[in-house]
């Protein structure tokens, strides 16, 4: 069982591998396999990541790679998993919903805005909670359905990419043209 974590790896993002994380890592990877997609930011902290990462059974970081490659590995994962403490509308996780791979979120307002709990995916607010909601959609295959199925829905009702395109589209000609008055 795999949980990929999308991290961009900094200390107030709780994407980050704390002390923390890996105690609530090696929990969760006792029975399941974690990885974890980074791009180091920090340095120091990037040190302290690797260290500690290196004592989590079963939890691997992988460096940046090319967004076709990283959907391959999302698409081979159980859940995506966002952990992030402060945050505004992830991409991580529209794209996750859009690869029909579950989401474990923390309900934090960025995520709860795209996430809707048991609909489009699990919020969790505290390591123990994130390993019951993991084990639960581990245990029950209606609930990983129901939440691909609505969390897809939800990306192509608001959140395609034409649409948005579009609509950025349509508000550069309007700012081009504001600047001309």
């Amino acid at each position: 069982m795999r949980l990929l974590f999308l991290a961009v790896l900094r200390p107030h993002t709780g994407n980050a591998v704390t002390a923390q994380r890996v105690r609530f890592a090696v929990a969760f990877t006792e029975s399941m396999k974690e990885m974890a997609q980074a791009q180091w930011v920090d340095p120091v902290f990037t040190r302290e990541v690797k260290a500690k990462v290196k004592r989590a059974a079963g939890v691997r970081l992988i460096g940046e790679m090319p967004q076709e490659d990283l959907h391959a590995v999302v698409k081979n994962c159980f859940a995506v998993v966002n952990s992030s403490v402060s945050e505004g509308m992830s991409a991580a996780i529209l794209e996750a919903m859009d690869l029909e791979v579950p989401v474990l979120a923390r309900n934090i307002p960025g995520n709860a805005a795209v996430v809707k709990h048991e609909v489009t995916g699990l919020l969790f607010s505290n390591p123990q909670e994130f390993v019951h909601l993991a084990k639960r959609l581990v245990s029950d295959p209606a609930l990983e359905k129901e939440i691909v199925v609505n969390g897809r829905e939800y990306v192509r009702m608001y959140h395609s990419w034409q649409v948005e395109r579009d609509t950025y589209q349509q508000l550069i000609r309007k700012l081009e043209g504001s600047t001309e008055d």
